[in-house]
């Protein structure tokens, strides 16, 4: 269904910013919060308790998302690094 929302321009800003990060289309990006507020809307009113918000997704320049790494692998990369005098090869 198609409806029209007005925002203040900087607002609008923000939320295109965060979808063009996020990978998202500025529409599923307004239908995620509109959801996520119904649901902490009816929930909060049960429980006072904040929902955590999810955490950032690193992104190399060509905007492609990295992978995540565990506690492990990022200890192995500071390892070769140090035994190699600070070069990342």
């Amino acid at each position: 269904m198609r409806t029209t929302i007005d925002l203040p321009d900087e607002l609008l800003r923000q939320v295109k910013a965060k979808a063009a990060l996020d990978g998202l289309k500025l529409k599923d990006l307004i239908a995620r919060f509109v959801e996520q507020g119904l649901r902490g809307a009816s929930s909060h009113a049960a429980s006072r308790k904040r929902q955590r918000s999810e955490l950032p997704i690193a992104r190399a320049a060509t905007g492609r998302a990295l992978p995540a790494l565990s506690n492990t692998e990022i200890q192995r990369i500071l390892d070769a690094e140090e035994f190699l005098g600070g070069r990342p090869d």
